[in-house]
């Protein structure tokens, strides 16, 4: 992504995390993508390669989205609620959050998603302001800024509840994905 905006990110100085990152966790993907992808926020890998979802769990993301027929590099766009690590992985408190919205509202403008991937309860209160019940809220389509969203499990929450069995955590999540490529399908198919 570009813009003078977007670039004033990396020297970021609106909350503490600014004090303890090594770099400033942006994004990577497609700019031009219809779907995006919104994570909590960067963890050691993260911060240390100034990419997201480069650690175990964005290992485990790639390969969900690959057994869907979605490129992690092309056909999405994948970032984070807050763009600099909290410390010891914490989750972000909400000054944090605050702080890096105004960053996150410039990427959803430039890129325009058609569908938006929540993954975990922090970017699921971030973007849509519902606190917890992933267990209820994954695989149901909701509805923000007339753009279709879709919460799932973060990968951490898979990494950690690994089972392959039919209706396990990643059997319900490899579903929620699906769906959300058929979903960008549906012009493609309307069109033909």
């Amino acid at each position: 992504m570009t813009g003078s905006n977007l670039d004033d990110c990396s020297s970021c100085k609106a909350c503490e995390l600014a004090s303890t990152r090594q770099s400033v966790v942006i994004s990577r993907g497609n700019p031009n993508a219809n779907l995006m992808l919104i994570g909590e926020a960067p963890g050691a890998q993260e911060d240390a390669q100034g990419v997201p979802f480069v650690g175990r769990s964005g290992r485990a993301l790639d390969q969900l989205l690959r057994d869907v027929d979605l490129d992690p590099e092309h056909d999405l766009y994948i970032c984070n609620a807050i763009k600099c690590r909290p410390p010891n992985n914490r989750r972000p408190i909400k000054a944090e959050l605050a702080a890096c919205r105004s960053w996150l509202d410039l990427q959803l403008e430039a890129v325009d998603p058609k569908v938006i991937v929540l993954t975990g309860a922090t970017a699921v209160e971030a973007i849509l302001g519902i606190k917890g019940g992933m267990t209820q809220l994954r695989g149901q389509w909701q509805s923000w800024n007339e753009r279709a969203v879709m919460p799932i499990f973060h990968p951490s929450y898979l990494l950690r509840n690994p089972s392959k069995a039919a209706g396990a955590p990643l059997d319900l999540t490899r579903r929620d994905l699906a769906t959300v490529q058929q979903r960008l399908c549906e012009p493609c198919s309307a069109s033909n």
